[in-house]
């Protein structure tokens, strides 16, 4: 006996398709393009951070474009940069051979994003302990570096790590060269977007967005 399928009402499926899709991936940090949590971030074009009061977001500027951040926390550091990577392949195994190359004191080990590169690195007469993390995704690169106590000490560590899952890259559609660094841009400039969404409070005190050369 053959039953006819209950037609489904418009309004559901209207719902349905409204519906954000579930992120696939526990954590990021997540492209763009991917579904990915949507809450409170800070839009600096090619990357959009975690919006949270605790951290002093910094951009870092090579003559007029902003090519990295600096997000400060306590007495430590995490350096972000996005670059751009061929479709076919990621970036990570070939920056960490150049990485070691420089500084040969730094050890392999396995981390929360695979492996990373850890040790002391001495830069303008002063050691420091030095955390790299590479992730490789769609046509992009995002290399973390933790600069003081957090890159030695794991407690101290999980405030950046979890700023680091919640990261949303924009690589967008435009051609560019292998490593090219995603340019980034301040919030208020031309071409950032509002958020807009329920909830969002453009009042809330967030992080600063100072700049460095």
């Amino acid at each position: 006996m053959f039953r006819r399928r209950r037609r489904e009402q418009p309004e559901q499926a209207a719902a349905d398709a409204a519906a954000p899709a579930e992120p696939t991936r526990e954590s990021g940090p997540w492209d763009s393009d991917e579904p990915h949590p949507d809450h409170d971030r800070i839009d600096l074009g090619g990357l959009r951070l975690p919006h949270n009061p605790d951290f002093d977001v910094r951009l870092a500027s090579v003559g007029d474009q902003h090519i990295g951040v600096v997000v400060i926390h306590g007495d430590s550091t995490l350096q972000l940069q996005g670059l751009a990577a061929p479709k076919s392949m990621g970036l990570w195994d070939e920056v960490k051979t150049k990485i070691t190359q420089q500084v040969p004191a730094l050890e392999e080990r396995e981390g929360p994003f695979g492996a990373e590169l850890r040790g002391e690195v001495t830069a303008d007469g002063q050691t420091r302990q030095a955390r790299y993390l590479g992730i490789d995704g769609p046509r992009w690169f995002l290399l973390a570096v933790v600069h003081g106590p957090a890159a030695a000490d794991e407690s101290a560590a999980e405030p950046f790590l979890d700023f680091l899952r919640d990261v949303v890259v924009v690589r967008g559609t435009e051609p560019m060269a292998r490593e090219e660094p995603i340019v980034l841009r301040r919030p208020n400039e031309h071409g950032a977007q509002s958020d807009d969404r329920p909830g969002f409070n453009p009042f809330r005190r967030g992080p600063e967005i100072s700049e460095i050369r």
